[in-house]
């Protein structure tokens, strides 16, 4: 497994020489999203970046190497969908240890801040109302039923 080698902020920094990448490590932001492609559906980040965006007007999606079209995907499903706009996006390399080869690999970075649409209340009501309506659906067809 990779791991991101990073040096606190509050770390002292050793004076090895110039050729020496120190990266800090960001404290943890309660509306971030770190995406895998292996781990999670795409759905279940589309629906989790919709729910921190009601909390908290924005959400940061970030990913690494193969999961960039991942995070691009739930992007663009949110931005079409006229939940979100597209505040910032990010794009740099991280230095990770490969641990079968032993040696830092560069590997690629996305970050993209979205915030809330004007629409998102609007169309996630409408959406919650929905939901509702077929639940109630459901629910008087499994009554019947049952009758």
């Amino acid at each position: 497994m990779a791991m991101e080698v990073a040096t606190p902020i509050h770390a002292p920094v050793p004076s090895l020489g110039s050729n020496i990448i120190i990266t800090s490590v960001e404290s943890h932001k309660k509306n971030r999203i770190q995406v895998s492609n292996t781990k999670k559906p795409l759905f279940f980040y589309v629906n989790l970046a919709k729910r921190y965006i009601q909390q908290h007007n924005e959400v940061e999606l970030s990913a690494l190497g193969m999961a960039i079209t991942t995070v691009v995907t739930i992007s663009e499903i949110l931005k079409n969908n006229g939940l979100a706009t597209e505040k910032k996006v990010l794009t740099s390399t991280v230095g990770m240890k490969d641990e079968n080869k032993g040696k830092i690999v560069q590997k690629a970075k996305i970050e993209i801040v979205l915030g809330k649409s004007e629409k998102f209340d609007s169309l996630m009501s409408h959406v919650t109302d929905e939901t509702t309506e077929d639940e109630e659906k459901e629910q008087k067809a499994e009554a019947e039923g049952k009758e």
